[in-house]
């Protein structure tokens, strides 16, 4: 008599729960977080895309409601090099770039003796440094016209120099002494092993290592200085030395305002200081974060 025996009860494998990643993020949060970016950066550019426009017009066409300029006068951008702006803007280019070279060699050395010793005093330091951040220079511009006047230097591009030099120097010593603390000693160690001094092993490897830091530094103090207005029309007289943001200034009348060549003006300023930010973008964000990871 045959028996009939009951089938094995299939074991069921339970099913790999899917567990989100941290990159999956829902569709619509994503859309709404581009949509938000989007809305904020047309905000901040539409300033500068009203200025361009504005500078392409004609003095006729300035009363006009028309978004779009009917007729594109591309003449305003030509005859500013015609104008006696050309040789303002390079005012501005040395000013902007010797208070940078200023900086970088005032700031390298404090920041990084700073980082790699520890001594009486340093604290104090560092926080005497940070309160000269705290002073701007047009609660100041007085008292700077006064030394200045008393050491001959008014109405010279070295007051400028230094002055912009001055007023960003505590920003640089501190963005670069963060940098540099972060960097481990070890690798200077092993730079005096293999027969390195201190100013061998800081240029091969601690200051490459740093580049980032030192970008942020230079293009801050860069931008500083060249959009610094207050004391450059207090220590400029004549106009041929005065920097580009103070030669814009005489478009600007009593009783009428030349707002195309102004905007002309303004573009072309802001050109140089876009394309240098542009290059060196990705080193301003690795210097802004410069110490926040260890």
């Amino acid at each position: 008599m045959a028996v009939e025996t009951a089938p094995a009860p299939v074991e069921r494998r339970a099913q790999p729960r899917t567990v989100r990643g941290p990159n999956s993020v829902p569709r619509l949060k994503t859309v709404l977080i581009a949509a938000t970016a989007y809305v904020i950066a047309f905000i901040f550019l539409f300033p500068y895309v009203v200025m361009l426009l504005t500078s392409l017009r004609s003095q006729e066409s300035l009363r006009d409601v028309t978004f779009w300029p009917e007729e594109w006068v591309w003449s305003n951008l030509t005859e500013f090099w015609g104008s006696g702006l050309a040789g303002n803007l390079w005012v501005t280019i040395k000013v902007a770039a010797g208070a940078t070279l200023l900086v970088l060699l005032v700031a390298l050395p404090a920041a990084y003796y700073t980082a790699r010793h520890r001594f009486r005093g340093r604290t104090a330091f560092l926080i005497l440094v940070l309160i000269t951040q705290m002073f701007q220079p047009t609660a100041m511009v007085v008292g700077i016209y006064r030394e200045f006047f008393q050491f001959g230097l008014v109405d010279s591009i070295w007051a400028l120099i230094l002055v912009n030099g001055g007023f960003n120097l505590a920003f640089a010593v501190w963005i670069l002494n963060a940098y540099f603390a972060s960097i481990p000693r070890e690798l200077e160690e092993a730079a005096f092993i293999d027969g390195n001094g201190r100013f061998g092993a800081l240029f091969r490897i601690t200051l490459p290592l740093a580049m980032p830091g030192v970008i942020t530094a230079l293009i801050f103090t860069f931008i500083a200085a060249w959009n610094e207005f207050v004391v450059a029309l207090t220590l400029t007289t004549s106009p041929e030395n005065q920097p580009l943001p103070v030669a814009l200034n005489s478009f600007i009348g009593q009783y009428q305002v030349d707002w195309q060549n102004l905007f002309a003006g303004s573009v072309i300023a802001t050109i140089p200081v876009i394309i240098l930010f542009a290059l060196i973008e990705r080193k301003v964000v690795g210097g802004l974060t410069a110490g926040s990871i260890k």
